[in-house]
């Protein structure tokens, strides 16, 4: 077991001299900050002794800003002023937010010239206290408290941090962290996945190898990691998740059965009645946590109601997440190829596995009792300072997460070109040649994509760019090289470069907002329910774009140098032309590839006198004897 010793602030043994960076734990409901010396992490508290800091940031109407238990206790009297539960909006657009609208109960608007005006990218901004502030501002504030505790503790400035993120956590969702923190004032030396930070903590602690589960369910996120420990090496086999799973929806289904109970929807509630349900709500369920039944007075219009809960209800109104749970448990084992009996342990992280219900199907699923013996609110924090420590000052542990979706390009047709495959260790950096459609083709649009369907119409988009001074050659003559680097943190850069020339392009990708809530889930479900029908649809994509471009060729040969041909032999060639483009239209790629074949056999006597003409060409006015010479060379 590991033992965290509480000491007065500014009174910790460890010597802080040395101590140049911290991990910190951006959590949904509450975030932590620690250090560690000589491999001993440590949670920094504040002077209460708490190790919890509230993901709370409340606005005051003199421009004032607090954070924490304080503005947690706001959060009843003043709700128009208080955010809370604010990760969940990082990296995300307009859009997204709407179906967030009962987890933050505000009015969100983009800023009307659509770019933010630089750091927030287009993301949403909300309308508290009488401003408008960006997720990414509010987690500044969360952060900027964060790293005021730990410079209290340790009496100077701490410039440099670890922050954890959930590991189903997209581009968006990350670049907007690495942004929070650098309005807060704080380097990131790393942006490490929650699970594998908890892995790490317990990993160094205990000296454990072999196959571990981290199930990690939070406030606002689930995420579920199979990782390998071997020999100071941390490798993720496999990663699932919910990026807007977590106990605040636990908090949710006992507010609406408390309302329900009243004849009441929330919908159709004031924001400050809806903050004041789901305190009880929240109360209600850390109570259940520990006791088999309780009764909660719920009071608001002047009027109060008592609401009984037991276990068995509780367990009824969150029996629907986890379910959830269970089915991603279940399919990242399956990405692992593992069995569930190959697990060598799990590992719980995050407030909401106090939940007895959660510790109890965990148990059932895994076939063992999970590890709980470090503090599960402190674990990713404690990981996040080991690795901060590892970073500043060296370490022989290797952390290997992964890529949470495949990453690809646009081909033609709409098709989606793989480069780097979900679960790939990163960093990692992958390239792959691509080549011209058209001839004297110049220029080309480099389309990222990512997500597991065949097609980029059910991928996402992730960023675009031009790659231009291309040397005009025939159709597939050219060799375009796309190299997709993904590096520590997650963040991918994309880079093309035509290999005669030289000429390159490349973007960083920062998309402006993350993906929709559930889509990530719902990306992979997609992917694995639609797969036959989405490789018969990709092969009939090819089929066609393949038929257009042997067309295409055909009729540039044909002007070029259609009078090598009789009458009789262009109007053998224009009827399987005209064939061909009368199966284009169907949706069966067999008559299109047999007409493909069958164009390609009628042509290939023009093709025979178009070389014999392009060879005669080369060789005339040159004297044999110079062709002799140079064979002779």
């Amino acid at each position: 077991m590991m033992v965290i010793d509480i000491h007065e602030p500014g009174q910790t043994p460890l010597q802080h001299e040395a101590v140049s960076a911290v991990g910190i734990d951006l959590g949904t409901t509450n975030s932590v900050v620690a250090i560690a010396q000589d491999g001993q992490p440590q949670v920094i508290r504040d002077s209460d002794g708490e190790a919890l800091l509230p993901s709370v940031v409340a606005y005051g109407a003199d421009g004032s800003v607090t954070v924490g238990a304080e503005a947690h206790r706001r959060l009843l009297e003043d709700p128009r002023d208080v955010v809370s539960s604010v990760k969940r909006l990082m990296g995300r657009g307009l859009d997204d937010i709407k179906t967030l609208s009962g987890v933050l109960p505000f009015e969100v608007s983009v800023p009307a010239d659509g770019d933010g005006g630089g750091e927030s990218g287009g993301m949403v901004r909300l309308h508290v206290g009488g401003r408008h502030v960006s997720p990414v501002e509010i987690s500044a504030e969360i952060l900027r408290a964060a790293a005021a505790r730990a410079e209290a503790a340790l009496g100077r400035p701490v410039p440099q941090a670890v922050i954890t993120v959930p590991a189903y956590f997209d581009d968006a969702a990350r670049t907007a962290t690495r942004d929070a923190a650098k309005l807060a004032g704080l380097d990131v030396l790393r942006l490490v996945n929650e699970p594998t930070a908890a892995a790490l903590a317990y990993g160094l602690d205990k000296g454990a190898e072999g196959l571990y589960a981290i199930y990690d369910l939070g406030g606002g996120t689930f995420d579920i990691s199979i990782l390998r420990m071997e020999k100071g090496v941390f490798q993720v086999l496999a990663t699932g998740g919910d990026a807007a799973l977590g106990g605040d929806d636990f908090d949710h289904a006992i507010a609406e059965h408390f309302l329900a109970e009243r004849g009441l929807e929330s919908i159709r509630m004031e924001p400050a009645t809806v903050k004041t349900v789901l305190s009880l709500a929240r109360r209600a369920k850390e109570e259940l946590s520990s006791r088999d039944s309780s009764s909660f007075r719920l009071e608001f219009n002047g009027e109060a109601t008592f609401h009984p809960l037991d276990h068995d209800m509780f367990n009824a109104l969150i029996e629907p997440f986890m379910t959830r749970t269970d089915a991603i448990c279940r399919q990242v084992v399956e990405d692992a190829e593992i069995a569930m009996e190959d697990i060598d342990g799990v590992v719980l992280v995050g407030g909401s596995t106090r939940v007895p219900l959660v510790r109890e199907r965990v148990a059932a699923l895994f076939g063992a009792e999970p590890l709980a013996d470090i503090d599960p609110d402190s674990v990713v924090a404690l990981g996040a300072a080991l690795q901060a420590e590892a970073l500043t000052q060296g370490s022989d542990t290797l952390l290997l997460d992964v890529t949470p979706l495949s990453l690809g390009i646009e081909t033609m047709g709409g098709l989606a070109e793989k480069v780097i495959y979900r679960n790939t260790p990163i960093p990692v950096a992958k390239a792959q040649d691509f080549t011209t459609y058209q001839d004297g083709q110049t220029g080309m649009i480099i389309h990222a994509v990512q997500g597991e369907r065949e097609t980029v119409d059910e991928c996402r988009s992730l960023a675009r760019f031009e790659l231009t001074g291309i040397p005009p050659m025939t159709a597939g003559a050219a060799r375009v090289r796309v190299t997709f680097a993904v590096d520590a943190d997650g963040v991918l850069t994309v880079t093309a470069a035509e290999q005669t020339t030289g000429a390159q392009g490349h973007v960083a990708v920062k998309p402006s907002y993350g993906l929709a809530e559930g889509e990530i889930e719902n990306m992979l479900r997609a992917s694995m329910e639609h797969a036959r029908e989405d490789v018969t649809r990709r092969l009939l994509v090819e089929a066609r774009v393949e038929a257009e471009r042997v067309l295409m060729a055909t009729r540039a040969a044909l002007a070029a140098d259609g009078d090598l041909l009789d009458t009789a032999g262009r109007a053998v060639i224009v009827d399987a032309m005209a064939r061909l483009e009368s199966h284009l239209a169907g949706d069966d790629r067999d008559p299109i590839n047999a007409a493909v074949e069958e164009l390609d056999k009628i042509s290939q006597p023009f093709a025979q006198a178009r070389m014999d003409r392009a060879f005669n060409a080369a060789l005339k006015g040159v004297a044999v004897d110079a062709l002799v010479e140079h064979e002779t060379d």
